[in-house]
């Protein structure tokens, strides 16, 4: 088949690699002028780096460099993905600058594509189309009451993938919206520069250090088959049921233990910074690390932080300009960086197929977060936020590869939208409603990708869910899936 691919991140380009595997002709459009999604040099804003350690935030069989820190910076991550498109000859069928405008489905549920290169349009056809512009790929940036009057005087409003030079904010005063991982990495990198840096939150997330009482890498709790399982999942089995059942008390005694250790470790209650709830809602959003020096500088004074309130209005008075808080008070800003998150979008899909692609809650209704069971020839990939994030890419485009390649039984359409709008329901809950539109399956990483080797009938032995269980997942131990498929598929030579 002829197959359009829309982005090239991690997603994009296991997607294209995976699918000229099983004999596909791919070419890949990404509207950034180098590949790397998240990634791209376009948005590397001051302090950006993995929340992974480079062991576990790779492709199967492609590590990462070993000369790499344990958590790479965004521009080592790019240079990565950039080395993986060159060794598996992807750059071929990669157009960069290339914009989609449009893609349309015939008659014959194939696609046209309509992209813009150059200030030229072109238009081609595909047989299959996979979506892979991730869940990160529009900012969302609230309007301010006075926010042209605050322009018009010199002020500055940005979404945090827009701020790429922290020398822009010498000697200015910067405020930084949000608490997230993106505000708390900016706030951090602008210390040095700016005047005074002010983050200010609506509410205050739980975060994990990188390393529990400075010596326990977060990795040998978190991100193990156990560390998940202490979340319930929508149906439990196995040691999930004692865990959420009859030894419950043990689970939240673990969770309590890391709670009491990170407070004290962080000193949050001297700092004003505990967040309100139990480390338990830690995992009903997007979970953050500690950026390196947060708190360090909020010690110090180097970084303020604004908690419970937002920015209410921007003002001038004379030559100065201010932000007005919900709680009144006014605080001195040049800079206004918003770490407020993203639109989930697809404008370049017609309305009607947009209308099939959304519940009535405006969330994807994507089956196994992949396919939309009311659009033939279209599949999505990378619309899986999770820990693992390239291993979930990876895991969805040999997914798609299957599925392409007929072998794959699924149920029918009425049993997968059932099934999906039983997750829906279950993520808005559990998530207080931040689940992005049904995209976000964080701390959810691995049971997804069993439930996608499970459809491929490739399921991990149990040697190796014991191991996960215990000890961080390692991306390596599942670079026998490809090849495990393409000998189902008749396609090893």
């Amino acid at each position: 088949m002829r197959i359009a691919i829309i982005g090239a991140g991690f997603a994009g380009l296991t997607t294209a690699r995976h699918l000229a595997d099983f004999g596909h002709d791919c070419t890949v459009y990404e509207k950034a002028p180098d590949v790397g999604g998240v990634w791209s040099k376009t948005r590397q804003y001051p302090g950006l780096s993995t929340q992974n350690g480079k062991d576990t935030y790779h492709l199967s069989d492609f590590p990462m460099p070993k000369e790499y820190p344990e958590w790479p910076s965004g521009a080592q991550v790019q240079a990565y993905l950039e080395a993986y498109a060159k060794k598996f000859n992807l750059m071929a069928r990669v157009r960069l600058n290339t914009l989609v405008e449009k893609a349309e489905q015939d008659g014959g549920g194939g696609w046209t594509i309509t992209a813009r290169h150059a200030g030229a349009t072109s238009t081609e056809r595909f047989d299959f189309l996979v979506v892979a512009n991730g869940i990160f790929s529009t900012p969302a940036i609230p309007s301010f009451e006075g926010d042209a009057a605050f322009k018009a005087a010199g002020g500055v409003i940005c979404h945090s993938s827009q701020f790429l030079n922290a020398a822009d904010a010498h000697g200015k005063d910067v405020i930084v919206i949000g608490y997230g991982k993106s505000s708390c990495d900016i706030a951090v990198g602008l210390v040095g520069e700016a005047r005074q840096v002010t983050v200010v939150a609506r509410s205050l997330i739980w975060k994990m250090p990188k390393r529990l009482m400075n010596v326990l890498n977060y990795k040998y709790l978190f991100l193990t088959r156990m560390g998940e399982a202490l979340f319930p999942y929508i149906r439990l089995k196995g040691v999930e049921k004692f865990l959420h059942g009859a030894g419950r008390p043990v689970r939240n005694s673990m969770l309590g233990s890391v709670q009491g250790v990170i407070q004290r470790q962080l000193k949050l209650k001297k700092l004003g910074a505990l967040p309100q709830g139990s480390f338990e809602r830690i995992a009903r959003s997007t979970v953050s690390l500690v950026t390196d020096d947060f708190f360090e500088n909020v010690t110090s004074g180097r970084i303020a932080i604004a908690r419970d309130t937002a920015v209410a209005a921007l003002e001038v008075q004379g030559d100065k300009t201010f932000a007005r808080l919900a709680d009144g008070r006014a605080i001195a800003a040049d800079i206004v960086v918003c770490g407020t998150g993203w639109h989930q979008e697809v404008p370049f899909l017609a309305p009607d197929i947009q209308q099939k692609l959304f519940d009535a809650n405006g969330n994807f209704r994507l089956y196994r977060c992949i396919l939309p069971p009311m659009v033939k020839g279209l599949a999505f990939n990378g619309y899986n936020s999770s820990f693992f994030s390239p291993l979930s890419a990876e895991m969805g485009a040999l997914w798609i590869a299957d599925y392409l390649g007929g072998k794959m039984v699924l149920p029918a359409v009425k049993e997968q939208l059932r099934l999906t709008d039983e997750r829906l329901a279950w993520m808005a809950e559990r998530t207080e409603g931040k689940h992005a539109r049904g995209t976000n399956i964080i701390p959810f990483s691995m049971h997804q990708v069993d439930e996608l080797l499970e459809d491929m009938q490739l399921p991990i032995g149990s040697m190796q869910r014991f191991m996960e269980w215990q000890m961080p997942v390692k991306p390596g131990r599942y670079a026998s899936v490809a090849q495990r498929l393409k000998a189902r598929h008749g396609r090893l030579v």
